[in-house]
């Protein structure tokens, strides 16, 4: 049983769209535990799609499809796998290497982007699909699926169990909602999605750095404070500068909005 979700804060990558698919075996549910993940069953795939509009004011005209990445759990285990899609969009293949790939596409405000899509090696995946030296998902947290009845949907479809009302799960800031979402709110749901996975204890920058930038994680606790001006600076580097600029992999340009947002909050700090 196959379904798309959509999440309440989604991590940016070079302004690509993504289609979001998780297939269960048949006869099983994931099951509730608390805000994090799911517990998902043995052959679950979580498969993420990267593809940009040739124009975004009208999705009519077309789409380029990048790259399908997929996670599949295997006897309690998770293992990657990334497809790259070929010029004709008719096939993927199964490719561990990294790749260069030219798009350009016209954006909502009617400019022409043009962007050098780095399609991620399986080292760069585990990167940060790394906690502990064990693959995880990223996305596909309970709290970070919390949009709208999006969980509700998932309970009357009989796809997420152990759960009988989903007003019990706490919701992860919608980082462009200012309407509803403080400051504070909407900064932290950005590094929790964008962030988190790696500064966060057994991430990958655990070892060197002291930020943890969980949503969860109390604000004294996160050192962000210590390290504002490094936050800044590292985010808003054009173009990016190896080993320094953050995310350190996943993107290839600067996310503008995301970094107003990150220099707005600190300052306020």
């Amino acid at each position: 049983r196959a379904f798309e979700y959509t999440l309440a804060t989604p991590l940016f990558t070079d302004y690509a769209i993504k289609q979001r698919l998780v297939a269960l075996p048949p006869g099983t549910t994931m099951e509730y535990v608390d805000n994090g993940f799911p517990v998902f069953p043995d052959n679950t795939v979580i498969s993420k799609t990267f593809y940009y509009n040739l124009d975004d004011r009208d999705p009519n005209l077309g789409k380029k499809i990048i790259e399908t990445r997929l996670l599949i759990k295997q006897s309690g285990n998770w293992v990657l796998g990334n497809y790259k899609w070929n010029e004709a969009q008719t096939d993927a293949v199964l490719d561990d290497e990294s790749h260069l790939v030219p798009v350009s596409f016209v954006n909502d405000e009617g400019e022409t982007m043009n962007i050098d899509y780095i399609i991620p090696s399986a080292t760069d995946c585990f990167t940060c699909h790394n906690n502990s030296s064990n693959v995880t998902p990223i996305g596909p947290k309970l709290r970070t699926l919390n949009i709208g009845n999006q969980l509700q949907q998932m309970i009357d479809q009989q796809l997420l169990t152990n759960l009988d009302n989903p007003n019990v799960v706490s919701q992860l800031p919608d980082w462009e909602d200012s309407a509803n979402f403080t400051l504070e709110e909407r900064a932290r749901g950005y590094f929790d999605v964008n962030c988190a996975h790696c500064h966060s204890p057994g991430g990958n920058c655990d070892p060197v750095s002291n930020l943890d930038m969980r949503f969860e994680t109390r604000f004294s606790d996160t050192n962000i404070d210590v390290h504002g001006a490094s936050i800044i600076a590292r985010t808003q580097n054009v173009p990016l500068i190896p080993s320094y600029s953050m995310p350190l992999i996943g993107t290839t340009i600067m996310h503008p909005e995301g970094a107003a947002l990150i220099e707005e909050y600190i300052n306020s700090l």
